[in-house]
């Protein structure tokens, strides 16, 4: 749903870090493990809300406290936040993130 009329901040940075959650998952399928993962390099959130709502960046946190703690320092990398008039399925939040991997 849509931040600030269906979703609350709260409702969406929780999404945000199941939306992380997910991308591991996935990551974890493909590399098999992990541990291959060297450094999260940058990171795109995009937050589906109402035209007024300005806390992009803190319902992302919800994704990028996640990487921190799974990942440490290496966990911290660029991270743009920008909300959108809408997202597929009404979804509140997608993320794209781009992985350092060891092969």
């Amino acid at each position: 749903g849509k931040v600030g009329a269906d979703v609350t901040e709260e409702q969406a940075k929780e999404a945000a870090r199941v939306t992380g959650l997910a991308l591991l998952a996935s990551l974890r399928a493909h590399l098999g493990s992990l541990d291959k993962v060297v450094r999260l390099v940058k990171s795109l959130g995009m937050v589906n809300a109402v035209p007024d709502f300005g806390r992009h960046p803190a319902v992302i946190n919800g994704y990028s406290e996640l990487m921190r703690d799974i990942f440490g320092e290496n966990g911290v990398g660029a991270r743009s936040a920008v909300g959108m008039g809408s997202l597929p399925g009404n979804i509140a939040v997608e993320i794209e993130a781009i992985f350092e991997v060891a092969v």
